[in-house]
């Protein structure tokens, strides 16, 4: 290995995308704006806009859900070949979108649970009037367990109906017409597998009563799970996603098992994925040029497998930080500025 070596004085924390304020899927683009914008400044299909329209008070959740699907995608995907690097123009993934890769698969799984998740979390912090919690549950127990259903639990159904008015009603059939499973119908297939995900996280919360904490009783509800638990669901299904042909007839069919229909909790895709070591803007493909690397690890984010053979630089840094810090009284902390010398690899 070989490099320059190179001084800074910032606390580096590895590699980020900057995350565009963008929500888009293969044939829909949605601009989500930092500050605040109704939706006749947004570029909609005719349905969103008029979906937009009569419910402008959930374009803040919208937003929230983006910037949510996009830093858990980066999150998941931090320490591998692609790391869900987003482009500067409007489509936000660009021709990865469109790719038919299970990495496309895994974008839109997680651009359509991020807005059941954010769009649920508004209804039960009663941002939105016209959802709040879920009462269905309510009222039902298990005498012999002694808990009953009570409080305020998560309105998911509100969230997964909002999510596929907006993102499924808007698809059209850009793929290949030779029969059966389209490309536009496998997106939409895995936006449905983004929202079980929400389904199949959500986590049960209970509070005791009782003498002395005793816990005789319990009142229980239900919320979703925080979005990394959803991340990781959803990247479990990526790693066994199924290949599928979109010569199929009707029901989505396993290309090497086509007597067994594919389920909502599996991702599919068309085709392979490329390697992702060059850039290829064409494809969409950022490459790893200039990725932080690790020369003592064994997985993906190695050296060896990160940088594809190509080797890596090493630079010599400077990291700053405070530390021994102390309480003052009053009112202040005081801190010593600790430096350290650390290698950094990047690939070549």
């Amino acid at each position: 290995p070989s490099g320059s070596t190179s001084e800074t004085e910032t606390l580096l924390m590895g590699h980020q995308n900057h995350m565009k304020s963008y929500y888009s899927t293969d044939t829909w683009i949605m601009r989500v704006p930092l500050e605040d914008q109704d939706c006749a400044g947004l570029p909609l299909g005719p349905k969103q806009r008029d979906l937009c329209r009569k419910k402008p008070f959930l374009l803040p959740a919208v937003r929230d859900g983006a910037r949510l699907a996009i830093a858990e995608c980066q999150s998941q995907f931090r320490h591998e070949r692609w790391n869900c690097s987003t482009t500067e123009d409007a489509s936000v993934f660009g021709q990865q979108l469109t790719s038919g890769t299970k990495e496309a698969a895994f974008i839109h799984a997680m651009m359509a649970a991020g807005l059941v998740h954010a769009v649920t979390r508004s209804c039960s912090q009663g941002n939105v009037t016209e959802c709040s919690c879920d009462t269905r549950l309510q009222g039902g127990s298990s005498p012999t367990e002694g808990w009953h259903w009570g409080g305020c639990s998560d309105h998911i159904q509100y969230g997964i109906w909002f999510s596929r008015k907006f993102i499924d009603n808007t698809v059209k059939n850009t793929s290949r017409t030779s029969g059966g499973f389209t490309l536009s119908s496998m997106n939409q297939h895995n936006s449905e597998t983004g929202r079980q995900a929400i389904v199949r996280t959500m986590a049960t919360h209970c509070r005791c009563h009782g003498v002395s904490g005793s816990c005789a009783v319990k009142t229980c509800w239900k919320t979703v799970a925080a979005f990394e638990h959803v991340g990781l669901h959803l990247k479990e299904r990526y790693e066994r996603s199924t290949q599928v042909s979109d010569r199929s007839m009707r029901k989505t069919r396993r290309k090497d098992q086509r007597h067994l229909p594919v389920d909502t909790d599996q991702l599919i895709f068309f085709n392979k994925s490329p390697n992702y070591c060059l850039e290829n803007r064409r494809r969409g493909v950022a490459g790893t040029r200039g990725r932080r690397c690790n020369r003592t690890s064994t997985g993906s984010d190695s050296c060896v497998l990160l940088c594809c053979g190509r080797g890596y630089n090493t630079h010599l840094v400077r990291h700053v930080q405070r530390c021994e810090c102390k309480f003052v009284w009053c009112c202040y902390v005081r801190c010593r500025r600790c430096e350290s010398m650390n290698d950094m690899h990047t690939c070549k």
